[in-house]
């Protein structure tokens, strides 16, 4: 299983990444290792917005890099809405669960 996972960084500016476990990859990320994201080093995560699980790794990496993608306002919609439908033919949003970010 993988994840695609968004995280709102101090400044209010946003991190897309992927990651086979997000429970090690958000340990990295809020503790500033140095495996964390050069990006979440220099602008610390705040908190993990948003959160979607696949089955495979080559369907995280389409989304994330398809969120990459978008401005800063579709960004916030979509961690307001969890719609990936908004992709219409270029992600199958039916290969993606929300996740349950509400344990981190």
């Amino acid at each position: 299983m993988y994840y695609t996972y968004m995280l709102i960084c101090r400044g209010g500016s946003i991190y897309t990444g992927f990651a086979a476990d997000l429970v090690r990859r958000m340990g990295e990320h809020f503790g500033g290792t140095d495996k964390c994201a050069k990006y979440t080093r220099s602008h610390p995560p705040e908190r993990l917005a948003a959160a979607w699980k696949t089955g495979d790794k080559a369907a995280a990496c389409r989304l994330e890099y398809r969120i990459k993608q978008l401005t800063k306002k579709q960004k916030l919609s979509l961690i307001e809405s969890g719609d990936l439908s908004i992709f219409g033919e270029k992600i199958n949003a039916g290969d993606y669960e929300k996740a349950d970010i509400s344990v981190f």
